[in-house]
């Protein structure tokens, strides 16, 4: 089968992408003889899920290495772009976040190309097949301690975290040391309209903007950050603070809706308050894609096509890690998991990659300037 090429809509034009490694290598049979040829196959990942991947790869095709990476999105840019320059071709496939510039960073220069393999073309939505595959939609969204708050989320609306009573008790990774924070704040920037009808709702008057605040989004972080709210390194720091069993007054705060599937064996009660107002936070893709001058590339098509799952309800093993609540498939023939909020109810923004990626670097700056 011939390459085929996909027009994909990014960065306000249309991209014209032609896959490295398309769907022609005749059968499965094929790709997976090609594959343990190649022998071992070495993938950035950002999240630490990879390790499950692993193992459960490896047992499927036992003769050949996964070298996983846990590397966050923002790290992976950084690192495939100096190895790519360098010349240094040291990894196979990208999985990663950070969808705002990874089309600018990675897939305009050709660092980084799409694959969709055959056998789940026709189960993956257009929009999630082009410039890169999206493995499954992520979060960046306000938790709070369920067991604390039995009776549902501390609060209701944004704007309460700028008051006094949750004075330093607002948690996230610091948005300068990752993208996907960043692009949080972004988004609520890009909202701001709905954070100025939130403010109201909040306060019963129109919002003020102080000086150099440019509109309600801005004020926000503003206000955010002179409430003393805490940067942190990790998610799990945060997902720790926020949830662990046995606190009277926890903190709240900003993390993966996904990370609740850590409850019982961490002991946390982390739980989304997706009816906070404007909304929660944000949802965006992951992104799967092979790299320039990959040294496996068969066995890198062969792990992509793995981590796409098998024909059980689930997905079996290789999407194990991911049926959890919190995190949304796009596999289409995949039913939701029965303990997350549906897709059609999830109350978060979706990302749009150009919008967010034209506005971020104004963000950063004004994180950079309160801090």
């Amino acid at each position: 089968m011939t390459a085929k090429l996909i027009a994909a809509a990014a960065c306000g034009a249309t991209l014209l992408i032609a896959p490295a490694y398309a769907d022609d290598h005749g059968s499965m049979e094929d790709l997976v003889a090609a594959a343990e040829a190649e022998g071992e196959v070495t993938v950035y990942s950002f999240t630490s899920r990879v390790f499950r991947i692993e193992t459960a790869f490896e047992e499927a095709y036992p003769s050949i290495d996964l070298i996983p990476f846990d590397i966050s999105s923002t790290e992976q840019i950084a690192r495939i772009t100096a190895e790519l320059e360098a010349g240094i071709a040291s990894a196979d496939v990208a999985y990663l976040a950070d969808a705002s510039i990874v089309v600018g960073a990675l897939v305009e220069p050709g660092y980084l190309t799409g694959y969709v393999p055959a056998a789940f073309a026709d189960r993956i939505p257009d929009a999630f097949e082009a410039p890169l595959l999206a493995h499954r939609l992520s979060t960046k969204v306000l938790m709070y301690n369920e067991e604390a708050n039995p009776d549902g989320a501390p609060v209701d609306n944004l704007w309460a975290l700028t008051k006094e009573d949750w004075r330093g008790r607002v948690i996230m990774v610091d948005p300068s040391t990752r993208g996907d924070y960043l692009d949080l704040l972004t988004e609520i920037v890009l909202q701001s309209d709905a954070m100025a009808e939130a403010y109201e709702a909040q306060f019963g008057s129109a919002i003020e903007l102080g000086d150099g605040i440019a509109n309600a989004g801005e004020q926000f972080i503003a206000d955010l950050m002179a409430n003393d709210v805490v940067f942190v390194s990790s998610t799990d720091d945060v997902n720790a603070a926020v949830g662990a069993i046995g606190q009277q007054n926890p903190p709240i705060g900003f993390t993966s809706y996904s990370d609740r599937r850590d409850n019982e064996e961490e002991g946390w009660a982390l739980q989304v308050a997706n009816d906070v107002a404007p909304a929660p936070g944000i949802i965006y893709p992951a992104f799967l894609g092979i790299l320039d001058n990959a040294p496996n590339p068969n066995a890198a098509r062969l792990l992509i096509t793995f981590m796409m799952g098998d024909d059980s309800e689930t997905g079996g093993p290789a999407l194990a890690p991911f049926y959890v609540p919190g995190d949304y498939l796009t596999r289409t023939d995949i039913p939701p998991h029965p303990d997350a909020i549906a897709l059609g109810d999830f109350n978060a923004w979706h990302v749009a990659p150009e919008a967010t990626g034209a506005a971020r670097q104004d963000v950063a700056d004004l994180v950079l300037s309160l801090q």
